[in-house]
């Protein structure tokens, strides 16, 4: 696993949204972004941290920020997460993992003494230029939202 860093410039990606659509990283050219990796769409902890940051979502978007959430669930699924909690950014759905590569965040887990393949819960907090300039690796889910204004409005 090698999750990109402060200063690296993240490569073009090319994946599907909850609808399906084609989304790119050249989509979002001269806009900062936020792009927050969740394990998988409507489990606990990935419900509470895309609810706060849904809760905060005016406050990031008067920051200059469009937030992108990503995950390797189908669009159905990517769908069925956003209308139920109402999320108003978009869910990538990442089957193909070409985000999670792209941002390096597929590698080795363990829960419950047991070790797999998965995708580490971090955000990234990208300039204009698709350049990282923050990384957040310790998310604290319940009130990610209010971790994210904090690390900004330094």
């Amino acid at each position: 696993m090698n999750i990109s860093k402060v200063g690296e410039q993240i490569k073009e990606f090319n994946t599907l949204n909850q609808e399906g659509k084609e989304v790119r990283l050249s989509d979002f050219k001269g806009q900062k972004l936020i792009v927050f990796f969740y394990p998988k769409a409507s489990t606990p902890g990935c419900t509470a941290e895309a609810c706060s940051l849904r809760d905060h979502f005016d406050e990031l978007k008067s920051l200059g920020y469009t937030l992108l959430g990503v995950s390797a669930d189908s669009p159905k699924r990517q769908t069925n997460f956003r209308d139920k909690y109402e999320f108003p950014f978009d869910l990538l759905a990442d089957e193909q993992h070409e985000v999670i590569n792209a941002f390096g965040v597929w590698g080795p887990k363990k829960f419950m003494g047991k070790e797999y393949d998965g995708i580490h819960r971090v955000t990234f907090v990208l300039d204009e230029n698709a350049t990282v300039t923050h990384v957040v690796n310790k998310v604290t889910t319940k009130t990610h939202g209010l971790q994210l204004l904090e690390l900004l409005n330094a």
